[in-house]
């Protein structure tokens, strides 16, 4: 049977994914290229005919170990696919369960890979198997990112207005296709749940604080990915003028930026961001390449002083992971020389003068814990737990909506246990792909635990909650996920209150 759509823009023909139809690569906006470099995204021009939706269309230009993951990580964590990389790149992906019956709930992933790099065609991010569990639909995409999504130019030249929010005015013109389009594709433009990961949680982060957003999504998932605050005009700016000083563009010369070729752009865009300071983690989205608050389009926050406004009636599924940064610290140095008389002086870049309390605290109370997974669970927490629930709180101040907390705790067996519940990790169970997933090792009781994680996403999706209590101030009920998965009240106790009203 031939799997042809209509949208609005012209008719797409999918193709059948063991009883899931797919439709990859479809253009949500013009190809940002030439005079439109920089600029807000442009309306697709329409077509005649069928266009071939059944490949993946081109990434975004990036670097590819953006992260600077060690080699024996780079295959487990296949943050993108395999196109090529390409300033046209504007397209979207669709997995559906039908595309007749009754409106199905929509769940569009922000991919990971900070601003800097990823795909929506990451294996991982298959949606065939959610819709397999579920009468779903399931929408994947990419974005402009780096220095073609996140330059802020406005305010050192003309003609840039909205260079530094691009790639984020890319995601609403995602939301604006999916509202426009995707009761075609069977599913339901009244119950859209934005969720991501890592960057991907910043992206649903500052979606929640747009304007333009608005009525677009009406759930919402953050997955070890907090976003408190971005970066301001001034940010963007001294970032900007770094990029340009790179590429050897005085002032008035600006223009030419619409000319150089991609390449050159990432190369400047590499050597700003290796200037970026790991020990400014848990304040990193000011700094590099990140959407700016410029007081219109992105008018503050997204989460600082309070939560949005805007998203207030939102429910929100948030939650971290137990051993956030052994993926990205985990074979440094300093982790595998460890000592707690040397633990000190690596912690300080972090810390400051809360070192010796810090570390007195969590020495406490994980006893048993050795120098090395006191540093990193200190870290994780500073960077990614604490502002997760300082989030929470702030989301729940609002009194509007409903929050839920989770915390992924399984760990996973390879390279001999030592990523344990590493960022990241919990991505292929969300999207039930974990037999593909060489991160997951090959013990077939993880594969429950990826049925029981995808149901509840899909469950938040379909109706607001994901079969948990929800948050509070006092219970404080959290979601612990592993092979065997229970609710606590309050875990890590202790450690949370270290980051309370600290942030």
């Amino acid at each position: 049977m031939d799997l042809i759509v209509e949208t609005t823009d012209g008719r797409v023909q999918g193709v059948n994914e063991h009883g899931v139809a797919a439709f990859k690569g479809i253009p949500y906006a013009a190809p940002p290229l030439g005079e439109r470099r920089f600029r807000p995204p442009q309306k697709v021009e329409p077509w005649t005919g069928i266009r071939d939706a059944r490949r993946y269309g081109n990434m975004a230009i990036q670097a590819l170990n953006a992260l600077n993951l060690p080699p024996e990580l780079l295959p487990m964590v296949p943050l993108y696919g395999s196109e090529p990389c390409d300033e046209d790149c504007l397209t979207l992906n669709v997995w559906t369960s039908g595309l007749s019956g009754a409106a199905r709930p929509v769940l569009l992933w922000c991919h990971g890979g900070g601003f800097l790099t990823g795909s929506g065609s990451s294996a991982w991010y298959d949606g065939g198997n959610l819709c397999r569990l579920d009468d779903v639909v399931v929408v994947t995409f990419n974005h402009r990112l780096g220095a073609l999504g996140y330059l802020h130019l406005e305010d050192i030249a003309p003609g840039f207005e909205g260079a530094g929010t691009a790639g984020m005015r890319d995601i609403v013109a995602v939301l604006e296709w999916v509202k426009a389009n995707i009761a075609a594709f069977g599913g339901d433009p009244g119950n859209v749940t934005i969720f991501g990961e890592s960057g991907g949680g910043a992206k649903v982060s500052v979606l929640m604080a747009l304007p333009s957003a608005k009525g677009l999504f009406h759930k919402a998932i953050i997955q070890s990915g907090p976003a408190i605050q971005m970066a301001s005009r001034d940010d963007g700016t001294r970032n900007a003028r770094q990029f340009l000083a790179e590429l050897g563009l005085d002032a008035g010369r600006e223009a030419e930026l619409r000319k150089v070729p991609p390449q050159k752009l990432l190369e400047a865009q590499n050597a700003v961001q290796a200037r970026v300071s790991s020990a400014s983690f848990a304040d990193r989205r000011r700094y590099g390449f990140n959407p700016v608050i410029d007081g219109t389009f992105f008018p503050g926050g997204p989460f600082a002083p309070a939560a949005p406004e805007v998203s207030a009636d939102v429910p929100l599924m948030i939650g971290s992971n137990k051993d956030e940064m052994t993926l990205f610290q985990g074979h440094q140095p300093w982790v595998v020389g460890a000592t707690f008389d040397n633990l000190p002086a690596s912690m300080r870049p972090y810390l400051g003068e809360r070192t010796g309390e810090v570390i007195a605290i969590y020495r406490q109370a994980q006893p048993k814990a050795d120098a090395a997974e006191i540093g990193l669970n200190i870290i994780g927490d500073l960077g990614v737990r604490g502002l997760s629930l300082t989030m929470a709180e702030r989301k729940l101040a609002q009194r509007a909506a409903d929050v839920f907390v989770y915390l992924f705790a399984w760990e996973t067996p390879v390279l001999g246990g030592r990523l344990r519940s590493c960022h990241t990790l919990e991505i292929p169970f969300v999207f039930d792909t974990v037999e593909t997933a060489a991160i997951t090792g090959s013990d077939r009781a993880r594969l429950a635990l990826a049925k029981t994680m995808a149901k509840a996403w899909i469950a938040f999706a379909r109706h607001g909650t994901p079969g948990w209590p929800a948050y509070s101030t006092t219970e404080r009920a959290t979601m612990v996920f592993d092979l065997a998965s229970r609710v606590e009240n309050d875990p890590y106790s202790t450690e949370r209150k270290v980051w309370e009203e600290k942030q």
